[in-house]
């Protein structure tokens, strides 16, 4: 009754403030048990289209447990999931008849919807599947927890979402999205249990969310020729056994003017990841303060940050990525990052600036793969190429690099395991790279502080090699070419390159 009275008096506040009537529609006055027991499908749709017959307010769930199938939600219309209130999937693919869609909560060419309240959404996906050693054999059904398509100004906000058995929120072609101070939660060991995916969408706001998935956490996506644009998150806590924030892989349409800052992630295999297979532009992203922690996974292919162009088919058409810009991340990992362009699309105007690596542990590269994270059937050398260098960021195939304040510190006992440059740099061109730092020197070991490898037009300054260094930096390939260095520090007895004959007279040294 409290309950009932307090919601009756923020309906007021709302109707003094907008001058708009908000009626609410508790679902047990249309006949849902909250039981778990009796499936509530058939009553709750009943409050939500009466709900929208009148046009518009709040359809609330009171304290209790609510099974139902899935459930069309209509344009102004709020579910109110209260403190004590859950919402639990069905588990039955008949239940899901009525929308023609496999999730839970689905809207179409809607607006003005939300999902606010302290209760939960349970999808019952609990089991393992696909990871690890849980269950190999696809489920006979599968259900996610939202499914938007071609909706406007969206509002999901507070609640806690468990075990989704699919994607968790999936917004397609949509636009104002805002989804604030939201846990999902689902089984680690999962596959395809995604957090949240914005799908082509426009004006995308994601900010204090707490995700653990069975799969990518944020994942934007183009899965038609649309673009997906003007997305910004913030302020998220994510742990994944596949990538964290991700873009791609599908990547019909466009993706531009998207800011990633402020992220803890941890225990994930791939932190940041661009995944180029279908043709579009990635331009105008950003990364900042965000702070990686890896996992230890069986397969060979963990990254920090991981991007690549490639093509998924033989036939597909070669994307771009271009104006990217990462600033004040933190590294915890025993993996070294790789970000490689193509031959014939290099990576254009790539920022790395305030990046520090601290590997407490070392791992073995020299039988990693690159990350795939999707479909293809389509493959390269670059698979392997650049992916087992002895480094700890990789970068192939770029034009226009920047990068400055690179720290990297690795514990003495994993560096006598496997000796690492701290940056290595193959087919670069126009490149300043500025204040790299490796400790441990190195002493004894025979690998510089950074390698480069047909790298063309670069200027490599103010750099740190203390005694013991075997060289700062190390030249290789006949394409190698107009390499200055400058205002560099060495130790007593540091060489300062180490190269052929020929590629050490096309350097300046100033």
């Amino acid at each position: 009754m409290k309950r009932r009275v307090l919601l009756s008096a923020v309906l007021g506040i709302m109707q003094a403030v907008s001058g708009v009537y908000a009626a609410s529609f508790d679902v047990r006055a249309y006949g849902a048990r909250g039981d778990r027991k009796t499936n509530d499908q058939a009553a709750i749709q009943a409050a939500l289209d009466a709900c929208s017959k009148a046009g518009g307010g709040t359809v609330y769930f009171p304290a209790g447990d609510y099974l139902s199938g899935s459930l069309r939600i209509p344009s102004r219309v709020t579910l109110h999931i209260d403190s004590g209130a859950t919402l639990y999937a069905s588990t039955d693919a008949r239940d899901y008849k009525t929308t023609g869609r496999g999730q839970l909560l689905v809207a179409q060419k809607a607006e003005h919807i939300a999902i606010v309240g302290a209760g939960r959404i349970h999808g019952q996906g609990t089991a393992d599947y696909g990871r690890g050693k849980g269950q190999k054999e696809p489920p006979a059904f599968r259900t996610g927890i939202l499914l938007f398509e071609d909706c406007r100004n969206i509002l999901v906000r507070d609640v806690t979402i468990l075990y989704s058995d699919a994607w968790t929120l999936h917004f397609r072609r949509c636009e104002n999205v805002t989804v604030d101070g939201v846990t999902i939660h689902n089984n680690y060991y999962r596959t395809n249990s995604d957090g949240i995916d914005p799908n082509s969408c426009r004006n995308v706001r994601i900010s204090n969310c707490h995700i653990v998935a069975g799969d990518d956490c944020i994942v934007l996506k183009a899965t038609e020729p649309y673009p997906c644009e003007n997305v910004v998150v913030t302020n998220c806590t994510l742990e994944t056994i596949a990538t964290a924030l991700k873009l791609g892989t599908e990547s019909q349409g466009d993706f531009r003017n998207i800011h990633f800052s402020n992220c803890t992630i941890r225990n994930s295999p791939v932190g940041i990841g661009f995944y180029m297979k279908d043709g579009a532009t990635m331009e105008r992203v950003t990364f900042s303060n965000i702070s990686i922690e890896t996992s230890t996974p069986t397969i060979h292919s963990a990254y920090p940050i991981f991007m690549d162009i490639e093509k998924r088919h033989k036939d597909s058409k070669i994307g771009r990525i271009r104006d990217i810009i990462f600033r004040d991340i933190q590294i915890a990992s025993g993996y070294g990052s790789l970000l490689q362009g193509m031959p014939e699309s290099p990576i254009e105007n790539l920022t790395l600036d305030t990046i520090t690596i601290r590997a407490d542990q070392a791992y073995d590269q020299s039988r990693r793969n690159k990350h795939i994270g999707g479909k293809r059937t389509y493959r390269d050398e670059r698979d392997t190429l650049y992916t087992r260098r002895p480094s700890y960021l990789t970068l192939a195939h770029v034009r226009g690099l920047w990068m400055n304040n690179i720290r990297v510190a690795i514990a003495p006992e994993a560096f006598a395991q496997f000796e690492r440059s701290a940056v290595s740099l193959h087919e670069i061109n126009d490149a300043i790279v500025r204040g790299v730092f490796r400790s441990p020197a190195g002493a004894g070991g025979s690998l510089p502080v950074i390698a480069l490898e047909n790298c063309r037009d670069a200027v490599v300054a103010e750099w740190g090699a203390p005694p013991g260094t075997p060289a700062l930096v190390g030249l290789r390939g006949a394409r190698t070419a107009n390499i200055r260095l400058r205002d560099n520090l060495l130790g007593e007895g540091v060489r300062e390159t180490s190269a052929t004959e020929e590629i050490e007279k096309s350097i300046t040294k100033q």
